[in-house]
């Protein structure tokens, strides 16, 4: 075989293999470029609730904390409460939290649910385990492969790596540098 059809044999084979694992790095690593404008593993819903007036701490027992959320529609959602402080109820849910000023009657419910898909997405990309940090060492190798190889793809001619495709190899280069070193 010679050198030209090897490079294009692992090119392809390396780049249908690696396919899946290009999407997930890429869509993940788009939405935690993006964490800071929203939550990309969580989906969290914020609601204001006022308690009925009249009602007094010492009512606050594990029965009347599960007939709130029955009316909230979070009944099957408790985990716990306790009280942090003289005027405050804090329940914990198994996805979410309800807070209460007893004071004001006042509190927020949240209920906090992974957001489909993003989060295994975003989870392998923060790689969970040793399996997957030596799959992701492969993945980088192949890709370091699949980059190289795609450099010599065009064997010669205006799109080669000695024409258009040099130009944009270098500029691919020059553009992180430069940015790079404008953020030191």
């Amino acid at each position: 075989m010679n050198i030209r059809k090897l490079i294009r044999v692992l090119h392809r084979d390396f780049g249908y293999f690696f396919f899946g694992a290009s999407i997930i790095y890429a869509v993940s690593g788009i939405v935690l470029n993006h964490k800071r404008d929203f939550n990309p593993s969580y989906s969290i819903n914020r609601y204001d609730i006022t308690l009925s007036s009249g009602v007094v701490r010492e009512q606050m027992d594990e029965a009347w904390v599960r007939e709130l959320l029955n009316d909230l529609d979070q009944k099957k959602q408790y985990k716990k409460h306790y009280f942090p402080s003289q005027d405050v109820l804090k329940v914990f849910l198994h996805q979410g939290n309800l807070e209460v000023n007893l004071t004001t009657q006042k509190g927020v419910l949240e209920i906090i649910r992974k957001r489909p898909l993003l989060y295994e997405m975003n989870l392998l990309h923060y790689n969970p385990g040793n399996w997957w940090k030596w799959f992701s060492d492969i993945f980088c190798v192949a890709w370091i492969i699949i980059s190289v190889t795609g450099l010599f793809l065009i064997k010669s001619g205006k799109n080669s790596l000695i024409g258009r495709g040099g130009i944009y190899t270098i500029a691919g280069i020059i553009i992180p540098l430069a940015l790079l070193l404008f953020y030191i």
